[in-house]
């Protein structure tokens, strides 16, 4: 270690000596499937009409931008009312750079030093990052070991013993994949009566039919939240939109951390634009579901073991070693995403192409790389 970086770790808060940055791997390959973008380019008529909205903002970007972004609150709440169903009026909605910013704002208001954070791991790893940075204590709450599941009844005694202020579930699940049971989030409301409630459903358009959506809760929660983006079914993730709907009482307790002016002018305006233009934004979602459902079965026939995915994503499992199986796929062109679970990976569905490419590499690798089944593999507990 240098002088200058032995006198940094010294100046440093002694609870981030020695940690790392979040970070996923941006290499430079013919297949990249570990972030869990779209793989589809932004259309080109929302290119056009993004372009000519910021020609219009240019001349003006010498004034800060609205602060209350008004016009883009409009059209999420427009956004979100036709996709859920569920009716939400603009003071309920807040946006950030990213779900990432909009998190943080949260446990910034109603989390900190003393105040302890829940969650149910595996699952998105920015919620302990986000939680622990900003002073408060993380517990890893427990998911069947099997089948990654939260139960009702699990969850509400984690909740009453570890008595937090902050719950984080997460619907659809990352790296997992699966839905929560509805009945989880009423269960750990009811459990932490002194918590805010964090349903983070970044991945909510992907859902299988009939997945509920914590929305349909809101209006008898104030201490509820739910969390969205724009970044993976809106193929927009360089633009950086994050998003939540709550009580409009809890949204205005936000402004209180949030720093002046936090979205840019051109933020809001290529929001808004993309937002006009939602039903060709989305115009993927059903292709990926398609290559997610494909990924699943063929990754089953191979001998893996891949998780049921309401998400874009698949997790799979059965590795001997998962690295090596990582490190393989890279060596082949394809990047995916090792989340630390032992023999385990997970994979983006992207393009039919792109697709079909992994499937291929995974199944020259299956003979040496899959896990051969046991005597009792296949048998279910009674």
């Amino acid at each position: 270690m240098t002088g200058a970086a032995s006198e940094v770790q010294r100046l440093l808060r002694e609870d981030l000596r020695g940690r790392t940055a979040y970070g996923a791997p941006q290499l430079d390959v013919p297949v990249r499937l570990n972030t869990n973008e779209c793989s589809y380019p932004v259309p080109e008529v929302v290119v056009q009409a993004v372009l000519a909205a910021l020609a219009a903002d240019l001349p003006h970007l010498n004034r800060y931008p609205d602060r209350d972004f008004a016009d883009l609150r409009k059209a999420l709440t427009a956004y979100v009312e036709k996709q859920s169903g569920v009716a939400v009026t603009p003071e309920q909605v807040w946006a950030g750079n990213g779900s990432n910013e909009v998190l943080s704002h949260i446990v910034q208001a109603f989390g900190g030093p003393g105040r302890t954070a829940l969650g149910f791991t595996p699952s998105y790893s920015m919620h302990p990052i986000i939680s622990e940075t900003l002073g408060m204590t993380w517990v890893d709450g427990a998911r069947d070991r099997e089948t990654f599941v939260v139960r009702p009844e699990s969850a509400a005694e984690q909740a009453r013993s570890h008595d937090p202020s902050i719950v984080f579930l997460c619907s659809p699940n990352n790296p997992t994949g699966t839905a929560l049971p509805f009945e989880v989030i009423g269960a750990v409301l009811e459990a932490a009566p002194d918590a805010v409630v964090i349903v983070d459903e970044a991945y909510a358009e992907f859902a299988r039919p009939g997945t509920r959506t914590a929305l349909e809760l809101l209006t008898d929660n104030p201490r509820l939240v739910v969390t969205r983006t724009m970044s993976k079914a809106f193929a927009f993730a360089g633009g950086r939109l994050g998003y939540l709907v709550a009580a409009s009482e809890f949204v205005d307790a936000l402004r209180l951390v949030r720093l002046p002016y936090h979205l840019s002018t051109p933020t809001q305006t290529i929001a808004r634009v993309a937002l006009e233009h939602a039903d060709l934004m989305l115009g993927t979602v059903e292709a990926i579901k398609q290559e997610r459902d494909r990924i699943v079965a063929t990754l089953a026939g191979l001998g893996t073991r891949p998780v049921e995915s309401d998400s874009n994503f698949v997790l799979f499992g059965g590795l001997t070693d998962e690295q090596a199986t990582w490190q393989a796929l890279l060596d082949a062109g394809v990047l995916v995403r090792d989340v630390g679970i032992p023999h385990h990976l997970r994979v983006t569905a992207g393009t039919p192409e792109e697709t079909t490419r992994f499937l291929e590499v995974m199944a020259a690798l299956a003979p040496t790389h899959v896990q051969r089944p046991t005597a009792h593999a296949g048998k279910q507990e009674s």
